[in-house]
């Protein structure tokens, strides 16, 4: 080949979306392709790869190219992607992978099968030791769908489609967020590419190092809801926001440190919320990034999804700081915090109530016989049963909680409790992995 035809090939590949996309992904001037003309037959590969700089912070990433072949993984397009995750596993470098392809190239047929459980293979591998994230730009279907969703974080496009049909039925961005298979959806491209940005500039190498630290900003002047109150202004992002609709999930920064946030809302914590939490918990676990808690709840909708928080808090050895802003009783309270959750610290609003059951249950038990009067009495018995012995005094009195503050002291005893406790290294059994699930 000669260096005429590399000159046409470096110009069709550059007018692409794909490469356009990467351009915008990284910092200026930083962009570097990896096997740059590399062919697949008579075309150049259908995906375009590279490595460069994102808000400053070393990245491999790689583009589908649908403008040749539809972005079909072919051989040479494994290949190019396999290289990818093998230079990020020698680096310790997050990867980020953008997705727009009808599936696999058939032409080269059975072969496929090999391709694609190579790159399946090597996503697993370098799950939970370097960051990686999907941005599904266009179509992202078939056996190609496993690879994007293995990945920590997915940001869909409100045009992409994802799914293991290749036919794409079914499968919008909204279809996508509702299951919690998605973590973010942008309302095109470039929004999509701003959000990666974003993400990067969140989350630390790989898991021996620590995430960014960034200048330390206060918390929006017109901040009103609890998670807005304790971050630095314009830092949170949260995620599956449409999965689930009693816990919240995501990562903001408390005094510039990066920070994985857990809020309840007060209710009956449902599957889809437990299922977020417990893999949002995995995560910054994984990653070293510290769980802030906001509890509030009245318990879980079942024993399974109980189980799966549970095992996630006790399993997680990063630092933990639980804050019980409302409610907190029974197995949610021992899910989430104190010493059975191996919680660092926790503390209790002094409006808080924790009991060791729901409070109409307890008063039903402790209070029988102030309890039996007519029922439309019985609900200021309980009233009264929770103001007497569902306080937190009473709960710190017993060691139960650490500290009793004020909503407004939460955001200063946080910053302490990070600081403090940014040097926590804990020794754990030797096993390859839990098996609660």
């Amino acid at each position: 080949m000669g260096t005429e035809n590399l000159s046409t090939i470096k110009a069709e590949i550059e007018k692409s979306s794909a490469y356009k996309n990467l351009s915008n992904l990284f910092d200026e001037g930083t962009f570097t392709q990896i096997d740059a003309y590399t062919m697949s037959g008579e075309n150049p590969t259908e995906v375009i790869a590279g490595y460069g700089t994102v808000n400053s912070c070393p990245v491999y990433a790689f583009a589908q190219n649908s403008e040749i072949c539809g972005g079909a993984m072919s051989k040479a397009h494994a290949a190019k992607l396999q290289k990818v995750y093998d230079l990020a596993e020698k680096t310790g470098t997050p990867v980020v992978g953008m997705y727009d392809s009808n599936g696999a190239k058939l032409t080269e047929g059975i072969d496929m099968l090999g391709s694609y459980g190579a790159v399946i293979n090597s996503v697993s591998k370098l799950s939970g030791v370097v960051p990686q994230i999907s941005v599904i730009l266009g179509n992202c279907l078939g056996t190609g769908a496993l690879n994007a969703v293995s990945a920590d974080f997915v940001i869909m496009s409100e045009k992409a489609k994802l799914s293991l049909d290749v036919t794409g039925e079914n499968a919008s961005a909204q279809d996508a967020a509702k299951l919690g298979v998605s973590h973010l959806t942008a309302k095109d491209t470039d929004s999509a590419i701003e959000l990666t940005k974003e993400l990067v500039a969140m989350l630390p190498s790989n898991n021996l190092s620590v995430s960014p630290i960034m200048d330390a900003d206060e918390p929006a002047d017109d901040a009103k809801c609890p998670i807005a109150k304790i971050v630095d202004a314009d830092t949170f992002i949260q995620l599956k926001k449409g999965y689930g609709s009693e816990a919240v999930v995501g990562l903001g920064r408390i005094a510039g440190v990066v920070t994985g946030i857990v809020a309840t809302k007060g209710g009956t914590l449902a599957a889809e919320d437990c299922d977020k939490i417990a893999s949002f918990v995995s995560f910054c676990d994984a990653f070293a990034i510290p769980v802030v808690t906001l509890a509030d709840s009245t318990g879980f909708a079942g024993v399974k999804e109980a189980a799966k928080v549970t095992a996630a808090y006790a399993d997680a050895t990063t630092v933990k700081a639980t804050v019980i802003t409302g409610k907190a009783y029974g197995a949610f309270y021992i899910a989430v915090a104190g010493a059975a959750a191996n919680a660092d610290i926790t503390f209790a609003v002094d409006t808080a109530s924790i009991s060791p059951l729901a409070p109409v249950t307890a008063a039903a038990v402790m209070w029988s016989d102030k309890m039996a009067v007519p029922k439309d009495e019985r609900d200021k018995v309980v009233a009264e049963y929770e103001a007497q012995e569902c306080t937190p005094a009473k709960a710190a009195a017993a060691g139960y909680v650490n500290d009793v503050i004020s909503a407004a002291d939460i955001r200063f005893k946080l910053y302490t409790v990070l600081e403090m406790l940014s040097g926590k290294r804990v020794a754990t059994m030797p096993k390859k992995h839990g098996t609660i699930n």
